[in-house]
């Protein structure tokens, strides 16, 4: 890392951890850290514009799970954020991420791959603006997404989720009207073409030399910003 304070700027190649702050506070197994989501990435870009990171195939994570362990996404929707749940580790086997976050966006740009390179899609990804840590960056996820064909095209994704999220209490009616906010501003940049979309990061690769970043043991540890 470069510079000091909250001007600290990470050289490329550095590893960081990208975070996410549990949604279900409330519905949390006791002894569960406050991050339920993190993915150790390596730093392709960080200025005063931009962060881009790059998450690995192979990175081991971590991932929220019901505390009886079932999945996530398996269990059903009305009861999905209500169980209670903790944080499994496990890896990321599919092709590698990139991610690239302005400073104060509500949101997130994700770039997908298939084998052999073939660009799949943007994945806009609606969460609170990133708060850098000596660590790396800590987020919430606010539910709704959006996704970005090659040729331009788009929708949202996860409607249902952002509904039901809503409907549990995870999110006050003020949060949702802002977060469709930030759904509509996003939208603006896609139609426009503007950054990051219009930039070539699709044509981007990784450095060959760069190792997978490991999870760290402390993955877990707790900013001052962030709520315990």
């Amino acid at each position: 890392m470069t510079g000091t304070g909250e001007c600290a700027r990470w050289a490329p190649g550095d590893q960081i951890l990208w975070r996410y702050r549990d949604n279900g506070r409330a519905h949390r197994a006791p002894g569960a850290p406050p991050v339920h989501i993190c993915r150790p990435v390596t730093v392709v870009q960080d200025t005063a514009e931009l962060l881009a990171v790059w998450m690995a195939p192979g990175t081991e994570c971590v991932r929220p799970v019901l505390a009886n362990g079932t999945q996530v996404h398996a269990e059903p929707l009305a009861t999905r954020y209500t169980a209670p749940r903790t944080t499994a580790r496990s890896t990321w086997f599919g092709t590698g991420v990139l991610k690239l976050a302005r400073p104060g966006d509500p949101w997130s740009v994700w770039l997908f791959w298939d084998r052999g390179w073939l660009f799949r899609n943007w994945y806009v990804n609606l969460e609170e603006p990133h708060l850098r840590w000596s660590g790396g960056v800590d987020s919430e996820d606010h539910f709704l997404d959006i996704s970005v064909n090659p040729d331009r095209s788009w929708k949202w994704l996860d409607e249902d989720e952002f509904a039901q999220a809503q409907q549990v209490g995870l999110m006050d009616r003020a949060t949702a009207a802002g977060v469709r906010e930030a759904g509509r501003a996003a939208v603006e940049v896609i139609t426009g073409w503007g950054s990051p979309f219009r930039d070539g990061w699709e044509h981007w690769r990784p450095d060959p030399g760069w190792p997978v970043p490991p999870l760290p043991d402390d993955w877990y540890r707790t900013p001052a910003h962030m709520p315990s």
